[in-house]
Order: C-alpha cells, then sequence, then structure tokens
C-alpha cells in the first residue's frame, strides 16, 4: 500500500504498442505522485515502463504472478515485493479484490483477460473505476462499445469507465478522483 492507502491496478502488455512505452511510463509517474501503489504482472514492456515511472516516488511496485509460472523471464528492477498467486483466479483476486483504481493500457490476451475480470467485477462486487489509457486500449473501449460488448443498462451502469487518451487526461482523472474522495 502507498502512504495514501491507495492502489492501482496497471494491466499491461509485455509487447508494447508503438510509441506508449513513454505514456506508460507518464503514468506509472502520475498515479505515484497521486499516492497509489502499483500493482503490476511485474514484466518487461509496458509494465516496466510504468514501474519505472513509479519508482523515483517511493510509491510500492508489486509484481503479481503465478507461484508455478512458465518462464516468462526475470521480473522488472523496479518490483519491490512480490506476490505468488497459485493460480490464474488467485491472481486476478490479488489485483482486483481491494485494488481503488484499474488502469488497462494496450497488451495481449492476458492484459485483455485482466481487462474484462475488472469490467465485470468493477460495478458488481468491488467498486473501483476503471481507465482505458492510450490509443491502443481507448480503441478497444470503442470497438467494445460498438460491439455491443460494452452496453449500458440499469443493471450494468458504465460510470465507472473512463477512456483516457494520454497522461494529461490521466492526470485530471486523478484529481478528480481525488476530490470525490475527499469530498466523501
Amino acid at each position: 500500500m502507498s502512504s495514501t492507502g491507495l492502489t492501482a491496478a496497471l494491466f499491461a502488455g509485455v509487447v508494447p504498442p508503438d510509441g506508449e512505452e513513454p505514456l506508460a511510463e507518464a503514468a506509472g509517474a502520475a498515479l505515484a505522485r497521486a499516492g497509489y501503489a502499483l500493482r503490476h504482472g511485474s514484466y518487461n514492456g509496458l509494465m516496466e515502463a510504468a514501474a519505472r515511472g513509479a519508482a523515483p516516488h517511493g510509491v510500492p511496485v508489486t509484481a503479481i504472478t503465478l507461484a508455478d509460472r512458465p518462464d516468462w523471464g526475470a521480473l522488472n528492477p523496479y518490483v519491490t515485493t512480490t506476490v505468488y498467486a497459485p493460480t490464474i483466479g488467485a491472481r486476478l483476486h490479488a489485483y482486483l479484490d481491494d485494488a481503488d483504481l484499474v488502469v488497462a493500457k494496450g497488451g495481449g490476451v492476458g492484459t485483455l483477460h485482466e481487462l474484462t475480470a475488472a469490467l465485470y467485477y468493477a460495478p458488481r462486487s468491488a467498486p473501483f473505476p476503471v481507465r482505458l489509457l492510450g490509443p491502443t486500449a481507448c480503441r478497444l473501449g470503442t470497438f467494445l462499445r460498438a460491439g455491443g460488448w460494452l452496453t449500458e443498462s440499469p443493471t450494468r451502469p458504465l460510470g465507472f469507465l473512463r477512456e483516457l487518451p494520454d497522461a494529461a487526461a490521466l492526470e485530471a482523472d486523478l484529481k478528480a478522483l481525488d476530490a470525490g474522495r475527499c469530498e466523501r
């Protein structure tokens, strides 16, 4: 946990979409400055870039990985704590059970799996905001809405979800989230 007790789960790919690595680093820094500890998959690519951005701000950077994981390589050097989950389901719970915010960037099928779990659980059992950050994630949001995969209804409100194109939008959103917490 961070000094403010806030935690952000970051879902992002090992193979970064073109040009999105600087945005991931800026996101890590913005989250840390806003008082969020960072949870991520712990490996390279966009996860490492976000951790690199968060690390100078002294927040915990927690790796959430599998205990009997395949050889996915070494954890990135910015990890301060590691959680070894016994199953994929337990790994998702380690990310989401007490998350205050989920930020998703571009990635592969693993990132998509994590994001869809967050989209399912966010308004139901663990109310946390979900943010799609960057061009790749925003395109995914547009696709999911256009295809009817994400449809607002009385039983399925989507107010928890926002698409943020860049670091400036993330910074503004984090300020709005902080203001909302202060009002409660």
